[in-house]
């Protein structure tokens, strides 16, 4: 909890300011998920800071909401592309992927308990609209990472949004996005190595070496 509290403050995904009488606050709440390893053994606990946007109402609050990810069949083809040409096939995570920009207007939130000095019956939190999982936070990711890659020279496919490319002296990367999970592969290996490095500098990313497990599919690199 207090590792997610100090990335989302590092981002300056809030700040706090006098709450007014007149003003609907959201409420937040605490989301912890266990990741586990292929043989059910556990990797790592997650603790998420998350709005209740329930109480949003379409229209009113947001409008836009989906944010693409990565077909099945698209991935299978390219597992199958990544053992017929051996190539390395990288995973990075997107810490904080909804929170780590700042958008022009913003919700304000109910103060989390016990992690702020001011008192909360005279303070809230405002935050930008994709930050703190709210309804529309996927479509806000999606179109920073979209931004990202683009002017970075990769191009979006028309098979599958999810799926960007960069030919280089023909020569490819690749990186797939499936919400905050990115993969990246490609024979052009020093155009993957900068990709990792940039969205490393961009982004809060965690970089999880070669891919073992993707979805419900467990990858194993052993070079033949």
């Amino acid at each position: 909890m207090e590792e997610e509290l100090a990335t989302l403050e590092r981002n300056q995904t809030w700040e706090l300011v006098p709450k007014l009488n007149d003003v609907k606050l959201i409420s937040c709440k605490w989301v912890y998920k266990i990741k586990r390893h292929t043989d059910r053994s556990i990797e790592t606990h997650k603790a998420r800071l998350v709005a209740c946007g329930f109480s949003h109402q379409y229209g009113l609050d947001y409008d836009e909401t989906s944010g693409p990810v990565a077909k099945l069949i698209v991935v299978h083809v390219l597992l199958a592309l990544v053992a017929s040409k051996t190539w390395n096939l990288w995973q990075m995570d997107a810490r904080q992927c909804i929170s780590t920009w700042r958008a022009r207007s913003g919700d304000l939130h109910e103060p989390t308990n016990g992690f702020f000095k001011s008192k909360s019956s005279e303070i809230c939190v405002q935050a930008p609209k994709s930050a703190l999982r709210l309804k529309e936070a996927p479509r806000a990711w999606y179109g920073k990472i979209v931004e990202f890659l683009t002017h970075g020279g990769y191009l979006m496919t028309s098979a599958d949004s999810s799926l960007s490319i960069k030919a280089k002296e023909r020569k490819l990367a690749i990186v797939l996005v499936y919400v905050d999970d990115l993969i990246i592969m490609g024979d052009c290996e020093e155009e993957v190595l900068q990709t990792k490095e940039n969205l490393s500098v961009h982004f809060q990313m965690k970089k999880l070496g070669l891919l073992s497990t993707f979805l419900v599919l467990e990858v194993d690199h052993n070079g033949t």
